[in-house]
């Protein structure tokens, strides 16, 4: 396992991480099997462990927390907030109203007095970056978070967030989490060079791209994954999209077994070779798809390789475009682009 320092925070995090969000019922899994996951994890070299208040309604915390009883100073613990977490109208969002109750939610879930990196799960566009800096600085304050960073913020809204933590003397954001793989290269447009530039820690998830990469979807297979299961227009292999997502993956499968690997490997080895990016969120079901996923963990992928993979799909390039969750939200509203 290689290690990584988080941004500028000087701590020191695994080049794989493990995601909790397939813990309990997403992804089917019992508290036994969760903690035996979080133990192969463990016993890797993992030591960042992400989950989120909106996983599962509060119940992928729950078993993460009991899954690390006993050993939570070793494990750089990360959560999320601002999801709906019901139907009541301010049980959501990043205001300082919800932050402070949802944060103290978490931390009972996890059984902990505090977290290490507490996430704003999307950017609010209803709250002002002023009001969540100034929640997010005082809940540091307080002791309850060691560390608070974004997710899925699109580059700009990355930016005001830094100026605004400066102009109010607020700490600011030190990590990002946004959604990166080889099919969804979108980010090295705009947001990798800005997190660059501002010393921000990377923790990408999908890395896999939802089971596109992980070697179970080829051309004329059935597509059975369990995420085709819930999520079929995203494999239907009639839309354009999901067709040149499907011929990529075609020839990037030639790639992988002219260089030995996996495509798992090749897939964990493309996003942890990027200088941007700090670590990648695993999110593994079962035993064996942790085995698979760890079998990357060292995985360095040479120029000729990394040239491969840029023709097959250019530098910046999303090839399904609209499943993107950074949209600016005038573009899928248009009451917000007309008077």
């Amino acid at each position: 396992m290689q290690y990584r320092t988080l941004g500028r925070t000087g701590v020191q995090v695994s080049s794989l991480a493990l995601g909790a969000m397939n813990f309990g019922r997403i992804g089917r899994t019992t508290q036994d099997e969760a903690t035996a996951l979080v133990d192969a994890a463990l016993e890797a070299g993992i030591n960042l462990i992400d989950t989120a208040d909106m996983y599962g309604r509060g119940e992928s915390e729950e078993m993460v927390g009991k899954a690390i009883a006993g050993r939570r100073e070793d494990i750089v613990l990360a959560t999320k907030a601002s999801m709906p977490m019901s139907d009541e109208h301010n049980h959501q969002g990043a205001s300082r109203r919800w932050l402070v109750t949802a944060l103290d939610d978490s931390l009972r879930r996890l059984g902990v007095d505090h977290v290490d990196l507490f996430q704003i799960h999307r950017w609010d566009p209803r709250t002002g970056d002023e009001e969540t800096l100034s929640a997010l600085t005082d809940l540091q304050r307080a002791g309850k978070i060691r560390y608070f960073g974004s997710s899925t913020f699109p580059a700009y809204r990355i930016v005001q967030a830094q100026w605004a933590a400066r102009e109010q003397h607020l700490s600011r954001y030190v990590t990002e989490q946004p959604s990166y793989s080889i099919l969804q290269r979108g980010i090295e447009t705009h947001v990798l060079p800005v997190t660059q530039e501002y010393g921000l820690g990377v923790l990408v998830w999908s890395p896999l791209a939802s089971g596109w990469l992980t070697g179970a979807v080829r051309e004329g297979r059935e597509i059975t994954t369990s995420r085709s299961a819930f999520m079929p227009e995203r494999f239907d292999t009639s839309l354009p999209a999901n067709r040149a997502r499907l011929d990529a993956v075609e020839q990037l499968a030639g790639v992988a077994d002219q260089a030995g690997l996996t495509m798992i490997q090749l897939a964990l080895g493309f996003v942890t070779a990027h200088p941007g990016v700090t670590s990648a969120l695993i999110g593994p079901r079962t035993p064996d798809h942790l085995t698979a996923q760890l079998a990357a963990a060292g995985t360095v992928l040479t120029a000729d390789v990394l040239d491969a993979i840029d023709a097959i799909v250019a530098p910046g390039t999303d090839l399904a475009p609209h499943e993107k969750h950074d949209t600016p939200p005038a573009l899928l509203d248009p009451s917000q682009r007309r008077r």
